[in-house]
């Protein structure tokens, strides 16, 4: 392990397009053939596939990097690119060393996905971490890896409010239905119309408990179509106004140059809810739903750009919070390199100590053996601790250093040095 460097190859949503990324993705059931294969690999000593919709990346330790990177690029073109590795070359990053720590970290920390802050890279890098470790192509070094990584996301959740607010029209809305109503599990939707930001918010309400779906739009057709992808009830759209009693929420999602719902109906379908609350999400443009249902008691109508305006404040929330995380992960990449560098000290320490030991013990075995011939026992030990003590205080200052050395720039710089002033390279 001391010597190896960690590395990364890979491409995401900001370096390769669609078309590309699906071309790598690793299936979860080709994921354990596919670690083996990265494993045997001459160059890699230890190896990750993490391969997600946003990107497929390779974290492996390596004793020499160049030759690693080489092998690792083309082990990526055997997945679909006919082992053409010029298509990547406009895609493809690669990182060693510090850097490599620093973008784990900031992909950990959700810093650098599509939407900055969403919680589920995390969970993914623990799945294909996983997947690593059960096809034993983890050791120390990639397991403090991801440990360290889990540990410096949990630490920027706690610290930063880098994951609070949504982000999107349709996380927005759910988020409102859930102020609103205690549960969703109970709640009835009505969709107006066959809008794709409609079908977007139904989907988010029913991932969250939604059950009970009705469908209406001016094609009949259409809507018992929508109602089987959503496993939904089809309303003619003249009788829609008779259901919305029925409706806790109700999404208008038409193109219809005119409302379509308007207050004297909304305060009908009250008085048969016996008051109790009505959400009205108007996605339409112009819009479906009259502003005068917005004065009525007990209803509550966000508009697309009432919900952009909220998801748009959320996100230059979290930007301002991502500089802070940002300075969690320099800190947590600084205290994971002091680490690393530490595993160099060992074996020099080790070998510094027996060279001296080895000399220590040669001249004192050739004085015993002639001019210190005809010391007692006692004599012997006593000058047998006086040298110990001897090469302890030499080994004092070097050794002071290289354990100080991490937490300094030059810390590699103190190993390299005392390798070559004590002839240690061939130990």
């Amino acid at each position: 392990m001391p010597g190896e460097k960690i590395i990364i190859l890979g491409l995401n949503h900001d370096t390769a397009p669609v078309e590309v990324r699906e071309r790598l993705a690793f299936s979860r059931s080709s994921l354990p053939e596919s670690l083996k294969r990265l494993h045997s690999l001459s160059n890699i000593r230890e190896g990750v596939i993490v391969s997600t919709c946003n990107r497929v990346e390779v974290i492996a330790s390596a004793l020499e990097d160049g030759a690693a990177l080489k092998e690792i690029k083309h082990f990526l073109t055997e997945q679909e690119l006919e082992a053409d590795q010029a298509i990547l070359d406009d895609h493809l990053y690669a990182y060693s060393g510090g850097e490599a720590v620093r973008h784990l970290f900031r992909v950990a920390a959700s810093l650098d996905s599509m939407v900055v802050g969403e919680p589920q890279i995390l969970g993914q890098l623990k799945e294909h971490y996983a997947a690593a470790h059960e096809a034993g192509t983890v050791g120390t070094l990639l397991h403090r890896l991801f440990h360290r990584a889990f540990s410096v996301a949990k630490r920027v959740r706690t610290e930063t409010g880098i994951g609070g607010g949504f982000v999107s029209v349709s996380s927005v809305a759910v988020d409102l239905a859930r102020r609103i109503f205690d549960r969703l599990d109970d709640k009835s939707v009505m969709l107006i119309g066959a809008g794709k930001m409609g079908a977007l918010v139904v989907r988010h309400l029913q991932r969250n408990g939604v059950r009970s779906l009705m469908v209406t739009n001016r094609t009949f057709e259409r809507a018992v179509e929508l109602s089987a992808e959503f496993q939904g009830s089809p309303i003619r759209y003249e009788d829609f106004p008779r259901y919305l009693k029925l409706a806790d929420v109700v999404i208008g999602s038409t193109g219809s140059p005119q409302v379509v719902v308007w207050p004297e109906a909304v305060i009908e379908a009250l008085k048969e809810r016996r008051q109790r609350p009505m959400f009205l999400i108007d996605l339409g443009v112009p819009r479906n739903f009259d502003a005068r249902i917005n004065e009525i008691d007990n209803v509550y109508v966000y508009n697309i750009d009432d919900l952009k305006g909220v998801a748009d404040e959320n996100l230059r929330e979290r930007s301002s919070e991502a500089q802070k995380a940002e300075e969690i992960v320099t800190e947590e990449v600084t205290a994971f390199l002091r680490w690393l560098e530490s595993l160099d000290q060992v074996p020099v320490i080790a070998a510094l100590r027996r060279k001296l030991e080895e000399i220590r013990q040669a001249e004192l075995e050739k004085s015993l053996g002639t001019s210190l011939k005809g010391l007692s026992e006692k004599e012997r030990q006593a000058i047998e601790d006086m040298t110990t003590a001897m090469i302890n205080k030499i080994l004092h200052s070097p050794i002071s250093c290289l354990k100080r050395g991490p937490a300094e720039k030059d810390g590699m710089m103190y190993v390299e040095a005392l390798k070559k002033f004590f002839g240690l390279e061939e130990k």
